[in-house]
């Protein structure tokens, strides 16, 4: 292939990108396909959604949202250009860019698990053809992109850089984040090569406002590992401290609020009864496997996780304690949990704390409940079980309780009425002494 052939191939895909004649394939329609397809979609393009989950594939053609902060009248928008969702993994030939957001987890000795990525590529890789860019945006170890998704393309007989076009993006995704979206968060970009970074610039760049393009593939992947492991051991730092503030009898949460009026050199991170999503807990740990490889042991990031795995077990001691002050064993007690989502004002359960304790609790023989205005009923899991529906939060509830114990601080709660109601309240997200009031906090 002439050096001509090679530049009128990336020159037509940038064409058609430009023009928003480029159709875009997105794998994978939760947390971050579906808000990328709405950023695309809204962006002038015709979507292709791809998923393997039928129920989620009718869900998306009828424009009902499974996501709390993405209206399901965004999708009616972005079907008048064309969106569709389906299974037939087939029509991958029919898209100019295709963009992988399938999960990344870990296994259960906590290795990286890309048997998503990897099943993903089983199933494209025949239909693969010339002129077509593939990004991958998942979270993974640097090295992914370069080492496991090139050799499908080259298997398929492409030659990326000249034929065909691989970067690596980062999803950024935060949900229920008010200040920010798909469009306005900038955009990680790494190609392959220069040729494949300047395609992946030319179809982001219509997606969102900015682009940060960086030298590799693998320096985009350790960027996102990077900001992610900076979130974990910062907070792993505040939950050790707000455990070592407890054993002195000191508020922590007054001590954070002090020390952020400093106007340089510090950033109040705050304790919680753990951490959750599917980044922060899980992304370290793609760095930690990596560096093994290198005959090197990340101690600092692997403490970090260490201690913000420990917190659901410290929360629970706490709460068997002040049972115990009062005279009442944890075996038997009737506990409310208020808030299993990983965070507030968001229905995603996925790593939360909240399901860690409450684990902890089943295993204690508690008579467990919960209370989650974003989360009816416990969703289908992989790797957790409960067959509980959220009850009505009132003062009849909370006065039937031994404990409730607050884990996510969702809006929606009324913190007077579980204040004045609830026998025993431990409060792990400070919200009670943010409010000018002191009641038990683990």
């Amino acid at each position: 292939m002439s050096i001509q052939e090679i530049l009128a191939i990336e020159k037509t895909l940038i064409n058609r990108i430009e023009s928003r004649q480029a159709k875009i394939g997105i794998i994978g329609m939760g947390y971050v396909g579906i808000p990328l397809a709405v950023a695309s979609g809204t962006a002038g393009f015709s979507v292709l959604g791809f998923d393997i989950l039928e129920d989620r594939i009718a869900q998306l053609n009828a424009c009902q949202s499974p996501i709390g902060h993405i209206p399901s009248g965004a999708l009616e928008e972005i079907q008048k250009n064309g969106f569709e969702a389906t299974s037939d993994f087939s029509r991958i030939g029919d898209c100019d860019a295709i963009i992988i957001c399938v999960p990344t987890p870990l296994d259960k000795t906590r290795e990286p698990d890309l048997s998503f990525v990897t099943s993903t590529m089983d199933m494209i890789s025949k239909f693969l053809r010339e002129g077509q860019l593939l990004a991958l945006e998942s979270t993974t170890w640097p090295g992914t992109t370069n080492e496991v998704l090139k050799p499908y393309v080259e298997k398929a007989g492409l030659t990326v850089g000249k034929d065909f076009f691989l970067v690596y993006s980062p999803e950024r995704e935060d949900p229920g984040n008010a200040h920010f979206n798909t469009q306005t968060i900038p955009k990680v970009l790494g190609g392959d090569t220069r040729a494949c970074r300047d395609v992946g610039e030319a179809l982001y760049s219509a997606i969102v406002s900015k682009v940060v393009p960086v030298s590799s593939t693998a320096a985009a992947e350790m960027t996102k590992l990077l900001e992610n492991i900076q979130r974990s051991v910062n907070i792993g730092l505040m939950n050790e401290m707000k455990i070592v503030a407890n054993a002195m009898g000191l508020d922590i949460f007054e001590i954070i609020d002090a020390a952020a009026t400093k106007p340089f050199g510090f950033t109040a991170y705050y304790p919680g009864p753990g951490i959750g999503g599917h980044c922060i807990p899980i992304d370290p740990f793609y760095l930690t496997w990596k560096a093994r490889e290198y005959g090197l042991h990340t101690r600092f990031i692997e403490l970090a996780g260490e201690i913000n795995a420990s917190m659901p077990s410290y929360v629970v001691n706490k709460l068997v304690r002040a049972l115990s002050e009062r005279g009442k064993a944890l075996k038997g007690a009737k506990v409310l949990v208020l808030g299993i989502a990983y965070k507030r004002d968001i229905e995603d359960v996925r790593e939360s704390p909240s399901v860690f304790v409450m684990e902890l609790l089943r295993d204690w023989g508690v008579d467990l409940s919960y209370s989650d205005p974003h989360v009816p009923a416990f969703p289908v899991m992989r790797e957790h079980k409960f067959d509980l529906e959220s009850i009505e939060l009132t003062p009849e509830t909370l006065a039937q309780q031994d404990a409730v114990i607050l884990l996510t601080d969702h809006t929606d709660f009324d913190f007077e009425v579980i204040a004045k109601h609830a026998p025993l309240l431990i409060d792990t997200r400070g919200v009670y002494r943010r409010r000018g009031k002191i009641v038990p906090t683990a």
